[in-house]
């Protein structure tokens, strides 16, 4: 491509990013940038703003390169990198064109650019995408509790709940609860909100360790001064939302130092809330000063969304894109994708993207061509489950609901708990409130009675995967 096609394609890209990307995020930081090249199928972009680079990079690149695919092909990418010269003339442009527009503007209009421009400086200080709402995260009885525990530190933090962790497999919610308090308290307070993942901490911390050219003295000298700003950048903020903490497992020398970043902002009043994809005694390795000061809060999980949740999750997902569907798509979708939130916007993306490239509606017809799957048999239910462990132990249902005591019925009772909540991914919560039991009594026949069981018991394991293989049946 010579230049000018170079540039075409970039106006392609820029309109379809107008739709995609919130005004702010799209006048400040997309706006700046300019196409300079196309080559090895990839557009080259440069930016006169650092910051640019990498809010971009860190939560707008799947959204620039599905723009980038659409204008050129679907082998096609980006590079973004800043570039120095570019800034300079990009400053002096700024200051002729603002000096222009305030001559020619009325307060109220002023008033709102450094809003937008307030806002997204907000937005970069506090590393958030804020695509990611309390109002668009749809809630279901996998993730209620975490829900309403995530919404109630953002209206009181550091009152309650102190730290939260919030724990479950990947893509079920948990950075969107962590992203939606960062994004509640940037429109509704003056804290300071940072949000961050344990492997960008990592990085960040590596850095004040990296060798330079001088003496050893001025070397040592260089890595504290890079070590106390690591720690302020912290220590001085009011809400720490940190992801993915499991990283931090066997890095015994990062341990201590988020355990004096933790211990300060604890000590200060600050509100943590941690986010992995286990909850903190599964942790390999972890120190047990966090895992302890991680279990002193609240420690709340999501497990897989029922049907009902899916469903729903794919229809507020077509809405979010205003994208038109039929109820059979998404309950297609929901009856074959069961794992998480990301696996079912995948599918919604696939069929749409199908309908776009061969033309016509999305209906099911076109998922089913879309996804080539075949309709699952009836979804496995809790219902169906306490019958099988009813029928093998021989007892009822009603039994297991009950509160009869005696040792068979306590036995096939805490099997079914246990396997509602491994099988079925249940909350803890949904299977109390299944069983008529209490939230406690459920957690207690799942880890300290069952999983501590197997961990010895060769014949409770024969019985569990026996079991297992007739729900399968």
């Amino acid at each position: 491509m010579d230049i000018n096609q170079v540039k075409e394609v970039w106006n392609k890209v820029k309109q379809e990013l107008t739709q995609t990307l919130p005004e702010h995020v799209f006048n400040t930081w997309i706006v700046p940038l300019e196409a300079v090249d196309y080559e090895n199928n990839t557009l080259v972009l440069l930016s006169p703003q650092q910051m640019s680079v990498n809010i971009l990079k860190n939560s707008w690149t799947n959204e620039i390169k599905t723009a980038v695919k659409n204008a050129i092909d679907n082998s096609a990418s980006f590079s973004l990198n800043y570039d120095a010269e570019l800034g300079r003339k990009y400053i002096q442009t700024r200051k002729k064109q603002k000096s222009k527009l305030l001559d020619g503007q009325t307060d109220e209009e002023i008033k709102q650019v450094e809003i937008k421009k307030s806002l997204a400086q907000m937005q970069s200080e506090a590393n958030l995408n804020l695509n990611f709402k309390f109002d668009n995260f749809v809630v279901g009885d996998n993730s209620k509790f975490a829900y309403n525990a995530a919404l109630a530190v953002a209206k009181n933090p550091a009152q309650k709940f102190n730290p939260l962790f919030i724990y479950g497999a990947s893509g079920l919610g948990k950075t969107h609860l962590l992203q939606a308090i960062g994004h509640y308290l940037l429109f509704n307070s003056k804290l300071k909100v940072r949000y961050i993942r344990m492997e960008e901490y990592f990085k960040e911390w590596i850095k004040c360790f990296q060798l330079n050219e001088s003496s050893t003295v001025n070397r040592r000298s260089c890595n504290e001064l890079k070590m106390r700003k690591f720690r302020q950048k912290f220590e001085n903020i009011d809400v720490l939302l940190m992801d993915d903490i499991q990283f931090i497992e066997s890095r015994a020398k990062t341990m201590q130092d988020f355990f004096s970043t933790f211990q300060s902002l604890y000590t200060n009043n600050k509100q943590i809330v941690i986010a992995s994809d286990r909850q903190p005694k599964d942790i390999p390795n972890l120190d047990n000063r966090l895992r302890t000061r991680f279990e002193m809060g609240l420690v709340v999980d999501i497990v897989s969304p029922d049907y009902e949740t899916r469903f729903e999750i794919v229809k507020a997902y077509a809405n979010e894109l205003q994208v038109n569907s039929s109820d059979d798509v998404f309950e297609y979708i929901a009856q074959n994708f069961t794992d998480n939130v990301r696996e079912l916007k995948g599918a919604f993306n696939k069929v749409s993207a199908y309908a776009e490239i061969f033309g016509g509606d999305i209906n099911l017809d076109t998922a089913q061509k879309a996804l080539k799957l075949e309709v699952k048999k009836k979804e496995l239910t809790a219902d169906i489950l306490a019958q099988k462990v009813a029928e093998y132990f021989d007892v009822t249902v009603k039994d297991l609901k009950g509160s009869a005591r005696n040792q068979k019925v306590a036995n096939a009772r805490q099997i079914a708990l246990y396997l509602c909540r491994e099988v079925l991914k249940m909350s803890y919560e949904s299977i109390g409130e299944f069983f008529n039991k209490k939230h406690s009594t459920v957690i207690y026949s799942c880890r300290d009675v069952v999983e501590e069981k197997l961990k010895t018991d060769a014949n409770l394991k024969n019985i569990i995967d026996n079991i297992i293989l007739s729900l399968k049946g």
